[in-house]
């Protein structure tokens, strides 16, 4: 019986507390451990155990098990002397700060064949049980992607930052999922209300089998979303833990890629309208299952779920990508600033970030910023209240008119032009000359691009060089232009096709062509000829 283990919470604040009521329900809670004695009594009113101090209850015959909720810089002491006490010990994430450290408590704990177990939350939600269930039944096929979003608005903590209060539960997750450790491990973070706590952190990893993942996690989050994405060969399942409606949580998306003469297509399921498949999964809270687990290992002598091992694969992933970070931030750091003082004079006015290069002869215009690691060449224009995005490379001979926004990943190459009011989506692309061969040059043969004052280019579209985009028309994502473009008119496919029209304010007209946003008429004159009634 689970309920004859008996443990001692050890530190009863914002998490512990929920511990001490789970363990209490689960019929195991012994003692309670805290340093602020109103909260201990709080906690004994409500939920009954004894109060202890730590070394009480390390050295206490009816202690069987510690559960440590402290604050992280404090995990490995407390488990080692919890440990080297005879105590099973259940520690929330992560293990510790150090490898070194982690390895230890993993032999510790061997040594001495006592549990140790790491609170990996999301391993004993229903809804990811039932998940990793469906992908280790190979319903899914080869992997090919899985990515994770945990994003909320607070708490903001000061002794650690994002990566490492939000991150290890995602990391944790894909590593359950991949069954195998990565090769590669990238990392980018923001600091943005401390100079080296990142609020905003990416982390990318690549593993042998050739699945990529990545994860982003920030507590700067206008809105609170915890999604894991899972994509396969055989389509996607989603799990969606912020989702309110239980059968939202779980879905399968049978989507499928078709190829034809080279060119992929997507295509859509046809169950639920494309909206996905609700799966099904057990019942039960999280935590609730995370402590009986616990429990059920002690008492059974098992090996938990998320072991001493499990958690020192994820801290080993924690550490290398604060190594990437620690990198990334030397290298900026390294950056030759002597021309930074040249740049400004030059550019009064203009945001350049210290990662960007600007060379010689380049005309840029007040309140544009240029962002990380962009390259302005020589001879190109760039109007005023310009945003040119991260990776974006400009010239030479471009011209930029006033209030273009570029997007991250972005080339502009010779003999493109765009006109005000310009919106180019991430990772779209221009050409310049139509049959390109790296062993033969063929730089006479450059043929010039108009995009028109108002245009709007969507995310990874392809502009062939050599034609023009009228004012305000909307090339859709994904679609490859490839001959000239009416004014308004709304472009998509391969090659792209008009299949609508737009009005001045990026709405798509319906059959009276009248703007539902701004009120603003049209009218066609041909077939692809629309212009604005103003009389």
């Amino acid at each position: 019986m689970t309920s004859q283990v008996r443990v001692a919470v050890v530190g009863c604040g914002y998490w512990g507390k929920n511990l001490v009521r789970d363990f209490s329900e689960l019929g195991a809670l012994e003692a309670v451990v805290d340093a602020n004695a109103d909260t201990v009594a709080a906690l004994q009113a409500k939920h009954g155990g004894r109060a202890l101090t730590f070394e009480q209850a390390a050295n206490d015959a009816a202690v069987d098990a510690m559960v440590i909720a402290v604050p992280a810089h404090l995990h490995y002491s407390l488990a080692k002397q919890a440990l080297d006490s005879g105590k099973h010990v259940y520690v929330e994430k992560p293990l510790a700060l150090e490898l070194s450290q982690a390895e230890e408590l993993v032999a510790l704990a061997e040594k001495k064949d006592l549990r140790l177990m790491v609170g990996h939350l999301l391993q004993y939600h229903p809804a990811f049980i039932a998940l990793k269930d469906f992908v280790g039944a190979g319903k899914l096929g080869r992997l090919s992607y899985v990515y994770s979003n945990r994003l909320s608005y607070g708490i903001l903590r000061r002794e650690e930052d994002v990566l490492w209060s939000f991150a290890p539960h995602d990391i944790s997750m894909v590593l359950a999922l991949a069954g195998e450790s990565p090769d590669h491990v990238g990392a980018f973070a923001a600091p943005t209300l401390h100079p080296v706590i990142g609020d905003f952190t990416q982390v990318q990893m690549s593993f042998p089998s050739g699945l990529k993942s990545h994860i982003f996690v920030s507590w700067l989050h206008p809105f609170k979303e915890q999604r894991l994405v899972v994509v396969g060969e055989r389509g996607a399942v989603v799990f969606e833990d912020s989702a309110k409606d239980p059968a939202d949580k779980l879905k399968y998306y049978a989507h499928s890629v078709e190829w034809a003469n080279g060119v992929p297509k997507a295509l859509k399921a046809a169950e639920a309208n494309g909206a996905g498949i609700a799966l099904p999964y057990g019942d039960g809270n999280p935590l609730k299952n995370e402590c009986t687990h616990f429990l059920e290992s002690v008492a059974n002598r098992t090996k938990p779920r998320t072991d001493g091992a499990e958690g020192l694969r994820v801290l080993s992933v924690l550490t290398r990508a604060s190594s990437a970070l620690k990198a990334q931030s030397a290298a900026s750091s390294a950056v030759d600033t002597a021309s930074k003082p040249r740049v400004a004079k030059a550019y009064p006015g203009v945001k350049i970030h210290e990662s960007a290069y600007v060379d010689d002869g380049a005309d840029i215009g007040q309140g544009t910023s240029i962002w990380h690691f962009s390259h302005i060449l020589g001879q190109v224009s760039i109007g005023e209240k310009v945003s040119v995005g991260q990776n974006v490379v400009i010239g030479p001979k471009v011209t930029v008119g006033n209030n273009v926004k570029i997007q991250n990943n972005v080339s502009l190459y010779e003999g493109v032009t765009l006109e005000d009011g310009v919106f180019c989506g991430p990772s779209c692309v221009f050409t310049n000359v139509n049959n390109p061969r790296s062993e033969i040059s063929r730089k006479h043969e450059f043929r010039t691009t108009l995009v028109k004052r108002g245009s709007t280019i969507g995310a990874n579209a392809t502009i062939v060089c050599g034609h023009t985009l009228g004012e305000y028309c909307f090339i859709g994502a994904g679609a490859v232009v490839a001959r000239d473009v009416p004014a308004f008119a709304l472009m998509a496919g391969v090659p792209a096709k008009r299949i609508g029209w737009m009005s001045h304010a990026g709405i798509k007209l319906g059959p009276d062509l009248v703007c539902t946003d701004s009120g603003r008429r049209y009218r066609e004159v041909s077939k692809d000829v629309l212009e604005e009634i103003t009389e």
